[in-house]
């Protein structure tokens, strides 16, 4: 397998069929195939060698795809850059990794030039934005009027397609080895659901950095839908563009869902859009309340719901949750809320600290077998042998199978909170607190306390609008979960730390309580 396979397919059999629509332009196959076959080649002309990586900074862009196909075409290795990173992170990833050249757009042309100045390895700098180019960058668009078009070496298999950055709020990131074969896997098991066909118009919201939307943009190509790169998410930017695009299929985090559905109350413009175009929602990322998730479904009645959980070090791929499990009688079965069952040849299982298979129902570290799951960590033999166990990947989430396979996310084992002997698992006590109906986002983490060594602390963001008090939240979560689960402490906040990807970033919450103490849980 490698990653162009499906766009050759298309390029000869709908080379008129638009592939791309990206800020007002269309791309048909054929011209996105030439730019890709005329990218390889500028690449070459420049001094890439083969396997060496090649970098981009940028937001969503009809050039990112260019990129995502170009640089394997010349038998390259991807690194696409984690657009939230500072420089120093930046410049971590980009020498661990030895990317010899770097391509930036407009947003992140200044940092470019910062990057180049610290970087060991990067050589070439390629602005792809829509000004002037910068000095000392070579322009985009010129290397490509410039360059013939050269053959695609149909780099793939077990060769290495990229390494995508984890982490780097914690210590340093860990490289993420893909292969094509990874990523073929991967994808064709999110298409064997039903997702993805020749009439899918699908909106990058995610940023495409990301393995996940890398992952859906894979499927997309070889299904032969149609793109929509979205440079940078707002709620009313993604409910607009559906609109404006009759946009099919989104992959979104549940602080996304979140965002659009609140720019639907806040806007009378937006609150009476039609939405039925949207037939295919997966989400992702970190877990959805039982709230959001009613919400969701009322919002986009005609959508098919999907749930995914994975990671990068799966290729997103872990479990899936059918649409058939988005209603009443899996509401109150419980299965609405669970992850779903394996993927396609994806093997599951739940496991205690000495790998031993746990019986159903009881919780411990869930771990994944198949195809997908990474080559190893770039350079970090180390870290791989500690995850990598037998040909299973430990994800280091806690979570219990039940009797037909459906599993259950109770929480990052790193996030469980211990109190007085007891775990308390965050997420259960944030669809308490989720379900309060003045609450937009909340995250509940364990803060550090003498007696009983961690408590239950709760950060929650207020719908707009709306008022409530610190007695107000922990009485409704006594009316919900066990007294010692309640938060005992309530903080009140306009907003939440988020990933890239839309994840709260409970270290970051966690920081300014645990300064100078040791956790108890990594």
């Amino acid at each position: 397998m490698y990653i162009t396979q499906g766009l050759h397919r298309h390029m000869k059999e709908r080379p008129d069929t638009i592939a791309v629509r990206y800020q007002g332009r269309s791309m048909t196959f054929a011209e996105l195939g030439d730019r890709i076959a005329r990218l390889a080649g500028a690449l070459k002309t420049l001094g890439m060698a083969s396997g060496d990586c090649v970098a981009m900074l940028s937001r969503n862009s009809q050039r990112y795809i260019e990129y995502v196909f170009g640089v394997p075409w010349a038998d390259g290795v991807l690194n696409p850059v984690n657009t939230r990173w500072s420089v120093a992170e930046i410049v971590y990833s980009l020498d661990d990794s030895g990317s010899t050249v770097l391509i930036v757009d407009d947003t992140f042309a200044e940092m470019g030039q910062a990057i180049l100045e610290q970087a060991k390895t990067i050589r070439t700098l390629i602005y792809a934005g829509d000004g002037e180019t910068p000095a000392g960058m070579l322009s985009y668009e010129a290397l490509l009027a410039a360059a013939e078009p050269i053959a695609d070496t149909r780099r793939g298999g077990d060769a290495l397609l990229g390494i995508f950055y984890t982490g780097g709020t914690t210590g340093f990131p860990k490289g993420v080895m893909i292969s094509h074969n990874n990523l073929a896997f991967a994808g064709f098991s999110s298409m064997s659901k039903g997702l993805f066909d020749r009439h899918s118009v699908y909106l990058h919201a995610m940023p495409m950095f990301h393995l996940a939307d890398f992952s859906a943009l894979y499927c997309l190509t070889v299904s032969g839908g149609v793109h929509v790169p979205m440079p940078a998410f707002s709620g009313e930017a993604a409910v607009q563009a559906i609109v404006d695009e009759q946009i099919t299929e989104m992959l979104l985090a549940p602080t996304m869902i979140q965002m659009m559905l609140d720019a639907r109350i806040a806007s009378p413009a937006l609150a009476t859009v039609d939405l039925d175009s949207v037939r295919h929602i997966v989400y992702g990322a970190s877990p959805i309340s039982p709230t959001l998730l009613d919400r969701a479904c009322e919002a986009f009645p005609r959508a098919a719901f999907f749930q995914g959980y994975g990671m990068t070090e799966l290729t997103t791929i872990g479990t899936t949750l059918a649409p058939e499990y988005h209603n009443e009688e899996h509401h109150h079965s419980g299965k609405m809320y669970s992850a779903g069952t394996a993927g396609a040849c994806v093997e599951v299982r739940i496991v205690d600290t000495d790998d031993n298979e746990v019986p159903r129902g009881t919780i411990g570290e869930i771990a994944v077998r198949g195809p997908n799951v990474m080559l190893g960590y770039w350079n970090k033999p180390e870290a791989t042998a500690e995850v990598l166990r037998d040909g299973w990947m430990h994800t280091g989430d806690g979570g219990y199978m039940d009797t037909e396979g459906f599993v259950f996310i109770v929480d990052r084992l790193k996030d469980m909170i211990v109190s007085g002997g007891e775990n308390i698992y965050s997420a259960e006590v944030e669809t308490a607190i989720a379900s309060h109906p003045a609450v937009a986002q909340c995250a509940a983490i364990g803060i550090p306390h003498d007696k009983w060594g961690e408590t239950v602390h709760a950060v929650v963001v207020l719908k707009p609008g709306h008022n409530a008090s610190e007695d107000d939240i922990v009485n409704h979560c006594r009316e919900r979960i066990a007294g010692y689960k309640c938060p005992r402490s309530v903080e009140f906040r306009s907003s939440l730390p988020l990933s890239g990807v839309g994840k709260i970033l409970k270290n970051e919450l966690r920081k300014p309580y645990w300064e100078g103490r040791k956790r108890n849980i990594a």
